[in-house]
């Protein structure tokens, strides 16, 4: 059932007023692909911008934090942690990102954890665009949930 959706079919913000608060995690993943020169750039910290995957990650993380500002029937949540791995990876050619949001809440934190991810992804590209326009974001998923109702989910 989707629970956005009123008995008439309107857009709403869900109620989670009766919800029990539960510790809630979630982990979302995705890549950058770029050619191996362009990651040289990156692994040598040539890049004309600067710290490609320090200020990727950093970009996430408020990313995260700002989740109910930029999808519109998403709850605030105070966020407990935001974490970003971001990592040259050759054999892609390219960066993997991951992102880690934990709450004490009564809604998830998968919304924040995939945006995370997005913007982290949308920022190597931005600071990369100049040696590559070609480059492809991809493979963003939710990767493990944890909490509420309906408990773990783990991507197969």
């Amino acid at each position: 059932m989707l629970t956005h959706f009123d008995a008439a079919g309107q857009a709403h913000m869900v109620d989670v007023s009766e919800k029990v608060e539960t510790s809630r995690m979630a982990i979302a993943k995705g890549f950058v692909k770029m050619s191996a020169e362009t990651l040289t750039l990156v692994s040598e910290g040539r890049a004309g911008k600067g710290d490609v995957l320090g200020i990727a990650r950093l970009a996430g993380i408020m990313a995260a934090k700002k989740t109910a500002d930029l999808i519109p029937l998403c709850h605030p949540l105070p966020l407990t942690k935001v974490a970003l791995e971001l990592t040259a990876d050759p054999a892609l050619p390219g960066v993997r990102i991951e992102a880690t949001v934990k709450t004490a809440g009564k809604t998830g934190v998968e919304m924040e954890a995939l945006t995370a991810v997005s913007v982290a992804g949308l920022t190597v590209y931005d600071m990369l665009k100049a040696a590559e326009k070609s480059m492809e974001i991809g493979g963003i998923h939710l990767h493990i949930k944890e909490g509420g109702k309906s408990g773990r989910y783990e991507a197969e």
